[in-house]
């Protein structure tokens, strides 16, 4: 098959993704037009030790006139990375955020250095010296798309191994770029491993702030609410993602879940001081904002958050607990796969889904259709056929993606 053919089937496969046109270049206007907006109450809460103090609803990775409606109903907390649309969430922020009073955000961003995704630590053969230098042209390059001098947090991007946090390369270029006034504060953020990860980022004592994924269906939920409530005690501030845990209970988006009861859930505890959902559009992010009117989880929440029991539905999140790799003969990296596949199903981002892909060697990805999947899935998920399904976004051209 030519390869414009097996694109052409790729996509069409892909049916339930939305592929987007390329968002406007660096430098280019942004329509000034938004919807008017009834600001409701905005409730914030102390980002530990930090001082500043967020809307408990932040902004995750969304567009920008929906970003620019979002801050101007007083959500001013903002998440972003690299990752983000290969730097044009970057560079969309910078050209939005430009016209503000720089006192009037929190803006944050990520940078996962160099990885041996193997370990999930630096690569043995690189040195201290060029590992530091790697990740300081990564952060610089992010604040010119920022269009900023500074930020106020900078993250260690999707840290899977407690040990990274106390590297001393690690550890050192972190308080390099507070040093040289390149970030306010630091953090760590992480999609598992929060049991481990947690206590081993406070043990440091040099970061400030962890952003980790907390939400109604982790199995280990309780668990984790305990752990953020031990961080938050040593002066953490506590940064929830993954909070709507895919918005949707099916591939198909038939069955949406209740982002407002999803936020409510997570933001029960008094030690989540803010969250990060991405809003696909302004009803979406109406809704958010409307939670902070009030945070009582009502017992109709809390039976629409049981839905897709109800329904027989698995859902789009992946808690990330690794035993489908223990499972599988040739222990796949199933777990990067799945959460991939909530980018693209669930929140509508392919481009995030295919950079998520692509952090992991394809042969680590790539189901080799075993005559018997010996994974089972404690969240339920038949897995080879989602493999099956959301590798294929390996093959298409970035470009095709937003």
């Amino acid at each position: 098959m030519k390869r414009r053919e097996l694109l052409k089937k790729g996509v069409a496969g892909l049916a339930g993704i939305s592929f987007l046109p390329a968002p406007a270049k660096t430098g280019q206007a942004i329509p000034p037009e938004t919807p008017a907006v009834n600001k409701p109450p905005v409730i914030r809460r102390t980002l530990g030790r930090t001082g500043l103090k967020p809307a408990v609803v932040g902004i995750g990775a969304t567009g920008m006139d929906v970003t620019r409606a979002a801050l101007d109903a007083g959500l001013n907390y903002l998440d972003s990375a690299y990752s983000y649309g290969y730097g044009r969430h970057e560079m969309g922020l910078g050209a939005l955020l430009k016209e503000r009073p720089r006192n009037s955000f929190i803006i944050t961003t990520k940078i996962l250095g160099l990885r041996d995704n193997r370990t999930g630590l630096p690569p043995a053969n690189v040195a201290p010296a060029d590992f530091q230098a790697d990740f300081k042209k990564r952060l610089e390059d992010g604040l010119r798309r920022l269009q900023l001098d500074h930020l106020d947090v900078l993250f260690l991007h999707g840290a899977d191994n407690p040990d990274l946090v106390g590297l001393p390369k690690v550890r050192d270029v972190m308080l390099q770029m507070k040093g040289e006034g390149k970030t306010r504060f630091l953090g760590v953020s992480f999609h598992h491993k929060e049991l481990e990860l947690i206590p081993a980022v406070v043990k440091e004592k040099i970061y400030d702030v962890i952003l980790t994924a907390y939400n109604f269906r982790q199995p280990h939920r309780e668990e984790v609410t305990r752990a953020i409530a031990s961080a938050a005690k040593e002066g953490l501030g506590i940064v929830a993602m993954k909070v709507m845990a895919g918005a949707f209970w099916d591939k198909e988006k038939k069955h949406p879940i209740n982002g407002a009861a999803a936020l409510k859930w997570t933001l029960r505890s008094e030690h989540v001081h803010t969250t990060i959902p991405s809003f696909n559009n302004f009803e979406q992010m109406d809704a958010g904002r409307g939670v902070m009117a009030d945070l009582t989880l009502t017992p109709q929440d809390e039976e629409d958050l049981r839905r897709g029991d109800r329904l027989g539905l698995a859902g789009l999140f992946c808690s990330q607990c690794g035993a489908c790799r223990t499972q599988c003969r040739y222990a796949l990296d199933i777990p990067t796969a799945m959460r991939a596949y909530m980018y693209a199903y669930g929140y509508g981002k392919p481009a995030l889904a295919q950079e998520t892909l692509l952090s992991a060697k394809e042969a680590e990805v790539r189901c080799r259709e075993c005559r018997i999947c010996t994974v089972d899935c404690r969240m339920g998920f038949m897995v080879r056929e989602r493999l099956r399904d959301i590798t294929r976004l390996r093959d298409l051209p970035t470009e095709f993606l937003a």
